[in-house]
């Protein structure tokens, strides 16, 4: 339970710092980033294989590289789901999508949970 608790903590972090980075991703709080974490983790679960297999020729075209793009649908779709989160645009949410990345490896390789 700890370890749940505390991987929605850092991924909240993450969604944070990346709105913090990238101008048109924005949080209006810390609160609503944790929000934002929940519903971007079920999002995952549920949307993201869907959407990876639906997408799988293309991302094999572009050696893994359209998998921000499916990650930026993602974040767009939390986006609109929630009040105080809101990316302006396909742009801020590539690089959104990116940072975001960029930011977790960091964290979960500091972190590194048992794996």
């Amino acid at each position: 339970m700890y370890h749940l608790f505390l991987v929605w903590i850092l991924s909240a972090f993450a969604l944070f710092l990346t709105s913090r980075i990238v101008k048109g991703f924005q949080l209006a709080s810390f609160g609503t980033a944790m929000m934002a974490s929940l519903v971007v983790g079920f999002l995952n679960m549920i949307l993201r294989p869907l959407l990876l297999l639906l997408t799988l020729p293309v991302n094999i075209l572009t050696l893994g590289l359209f998998t921000f793009v499916v990650n930026a649908i993602i974040l767009r779709t939390a986006a609109g789901m929630l009040k105080d989160f809101y990316i302006k645009g396909w742009g801020p949410a590539i690089l959104g999508a990116f940072i975001l990345a960029m930011i977790n490896v960091v964290i979960f390789w500091i972190f590194p949970f048992g794996q």
